[in-house]
């Protein structure tokens, strides 16, 4: 018999495959059309939800909170199309170790 797996910790593991299951169905070209000045978002990068509680919007500045490091969201990397998902996504890179902002795409905090 297994043991109960809390709620919690499901609807975390839950969310961590949430990237993969965003680019299928009917937003798939959508998403895939996404793009901002350093680019198409969906080339070789996917994109990850982020909670409401892991970004920040301050006098029209984001940051984001990415493997524990607040990340500032550069001006050019903010996709101007509205959200038809919904939720804040953020598609990343590394450059010496550090997570870096590809696109950014700002949900609605609830």
């Amino acid at each position: 018999m297994f043991p109960a797996i809390p709620a919690a910790l499901l609807l975390g593991l839950t969310a961590l495959a949430t990237p993969a299951l965003a680019h299928d169905g009917p937003l798939k070209l959508w998403f895939e059309s996404l793009q901002s000045e350093f680019g198409q978002c969906c080339t070789d990068l996917d994109g990850y939800i982020v909670s409401d509680a892991d970004w920040e919007s301050n006098s029209g500045r984001y940051r984001v909170y990415i493997d524990n490091e607040w990340v500032n969201v550069p001006d050019g990397a903010v996709v101007k199309q509205p959200n038809r998902f919904g939720r804040t996504m953020v598609w990343k890179h590394y450059i010496d170790g550090h997570p870096r902002i590809r696109c950014f795409m700002p949900g609605s905090m609830t």
